[in-house]
């Protein structure tokens, strides 16, 4: 089970710039769903790479559906050589997406992002907009499923 409060408060402790996007992110705009994940959108300076290995190396982070014993190390030049990462910890699984589909970079996502609080901690969630570019590009069953969700959303707005 995914320990969501642990989570952000790693990211925010060592104040990486991220924007939380999917199950969270529909969650924040109001939607009830369950997720067994975090996903977010991060900058990719360098520096931003170093907090963000900073935060997530107390818990543990290995590669989600590798196997056991795999060798991995989450660090800047790891992060800097790929793009998105799916990830589990001692806190629970968390997505390091670089670029979100049908939506592009962090530069991209943050501008239109919401400052919410969640578990007491102030973040940054994508746009209802924005959720919608990236349920529709990804366009699985459960993406889908979201999108309906999220016409629901605006109507009641």
């Amino acid at each position: 089970m995914t320990d969501f409060r642990r989570l952000l408060e790693a990211l925010v402790g060592e104040r990486v710039a991220f924007v939380i996007v999917g199950g969270v992110a529909m969650i924040a705009h109001g939607f009830t769903r369950l997720t067994e994940d975090l996903d977010i959108c991060y900058e990719r300076s360098l520096d931003n790479l170093e907090r963000l290995t900073r935060a997530l190396a107390p818990l543990h982070p290995t590669l989600r559906g590798a196997p056991r014993g795999l060798p991995f190390v989450l660090d800047a030049r790891t992060l800097k050589a790929g793009l998105n990462f799916t990830l589990e910890s001692d806190a629970g699984d968390i997505d390091l997406l670089g670029e979100l589909a049908g939506v592009g970079m962090y530069q991209q996502v943050a501008p239109d992002a919401l400052p919410l609080e969640i578990y007491g901690y102030q973040v940054k969630v994508i746009s209802l907009e924005m959720l919608e570019l990236a349920k529709r590009a990804a366009g699985r069953s459960k993406d889908l499923a979201d999108l309906e969700a999220i016409r629901e959303i605006k109507k009641r707005r």
